[in-house]
């Protein structure tokens, strides 16, 4: 997998949606991983900002990925999106 940025709660989710759709998990099976039943594993795929910060950690973990923090490059949201 690429880099890829994440402005917003729903690209972030979209992200999380699509790399545990490549290591072919259902919502179910991830949450099974982390303790946490599968409408929370939607919720956080939908970008719903209400997810806690531990919640993301954890599913980030069990999806091999991690959270880096870097300056903002000078797309705009717009261009982001379009990745999406």
């Amino acid at each position: 997998m690429t880099d890829q940025i994440a402005r917003t709660e729903k690209q972030l989710g979209a992200i999380l949606r699509r790399a545990r759709k490549q290591q072919g998990l259902t919502q179910g099976s991830l949450g099974g991983q982390i303790h946490l039943r599968q409408g929370t594993v939607s919720r956080l795929e939908a970008g719903e900002p209400a997810v806690r910060l531990r919640t993301l950690m954890e599913a980030l973990a069990a999806l091999n990925l991690e959270l880096v923090v870097r300056p903002r490059s000078q797309g705009s949201a717009a261009d982001i999106e379009d990745i999406f």
